[in-house]
């Protein structure tokens, strides 16, 4: 399926707009066009699919059933969910609408958040034939790693109360309905709707959040474009294979304003290690462009204050240079053998 939207930049570019591939230019559009169909293409199909399951789940019981558990259990719960759903940074919001919504605790939805776009089960058969067992059992383990921490972080500052207003509202009129879980309060039942009813609550999240978010979608895929097209291929190699402690914060900041999922940059981080990047400040570099992306951040803006977002946008950065200098230091244990 994905491979139409490939065909359909290739038409427009190559045969209509008559670039050639060789060119920066041509290289640039036909990434924004082939980004932008399917970045919207899934934003819909998925904000439609979830809102219409969210129609009938009761997420106040999968709330009660967090609160329940211990707290770790819920950070643990949260990234391993991000993990095996097949989201980008950009259609996992929807999903995060639909836990603040339910009332379930931020560190618990965040560590969802960071966890997804980094790991699914695509990038994890690619990075198993790429580049072994070992770099893919490490990538899945830091990866939701990274989500529980920095899940337990904004969880330790109440970072609910950053929220936008319509998005706090809606964390606390949930949490005030599912009551006290853990003093046996009993958790209110979903209603049960028609299915053009639930096709009408579908329809409805799906114009309200798109229109919001597509011109965001433009500008940030039209800067990844930009810099994807225009920034030879060796430079990443050249500047920051040293293997200077400084290297790691640098791919980290290098990769903040590109865009790309964790299946489309797998092959870029294969490259790079080819052309003699060390595998830490690959990985770092990679994680930022999937993770910590502007697009994602020109996203979540529509719900998140400026404070949490700072604050997010610091634990990111954190985690994803010492994952780099820690990934660095035990790089020969992950390809001996390889």
């Amino acid at each position: 399926m994905l491979e139409l939207f490939a065909q359909l930049a290739n038409w427009l570019t190559y045969d209509l707009m008559e670039l050639s591939p060789e060119t920066r230019l041509g290289t640039s559009v036909h990434f924004f066009i082939e980004d932008t169909t399917k970045i919207l293409f899934l934003l819909v199909v998925m904000i439609y699919v979830i809102a219409l399951a969210r129609a009938s789940l009761n997420l106040e019981r999968v709330r009660a059933y967090i609160q329940q558990k211990n707290q770790m259990v819920g950070y643990v719960f949260g990234s391993g969910f991000g993990a095996i759903t097949p989201f980008c940074s950009c259609s996992s919001i929807p999903l995060f609408l639909g836990f603040t919504s339910a009332g379930i605790p931020l560190g618990i939805t965040m560590a969802f958040l960071f966890t997804s776009p980094i790991i699914n089960e695509v990038a994890v058969i690619m990075l198993w034939s790429l580049l072994g067992w070992k770099f893919t059992l490490a990538y899945v383990v830091i990866g939701m790693a990274a989500g529980i921490v920095g899940g337990m972080i904004l969880d330790a500052v109440k970072g609910e109360r950053w929220l936008k207003d319509f998005a706090a509202k809606a964390y606390q009129k949930a949490a005030q309905q599912t009551g006290d879980a853990s003093e046996g309060s009993p958790v209110p039942e979903a209603p049960k709707l028609s299915m053009s009813e639930r096709h009408q609550f579908a329809k409805d999240e799906l114009k309200e959040i798109v229109g919001r978010i597509w011109k965001w979608v433009l500008i940030g895929v039209g800067l990844g474009a930009a810099l994807h097209g225009f920034v030879p291929d060796d430079w990443f190699a050249e500047n920051l294979g040293s293997g200077e402690w400084w290297s790691v914060p640098a791919a980290v900041f290098a990769g903040l304003p590109l865009y790309s999922n964790a299946t489309g940059v797998i092959p870029v981080m294969e490259s790079l290690i080819v052309k003699g990047l060390p595998v830490g400040t690959t990985l770092a570099f990679c994680m930022s462009t999937v993770a910590a992306s502007f697009p994602e951040f020109i996203m979540l803006k529509q719900v998140m204050t400026f404070r949490l977002l700072a604050m997010i946008f610091a634990i990111l950065l954190a985690n994803f240079m010492v994952v780099g200098w820690v990934i660095n230091m035990i790089s020969p244990w992950l390809f001996s053998g390889f």
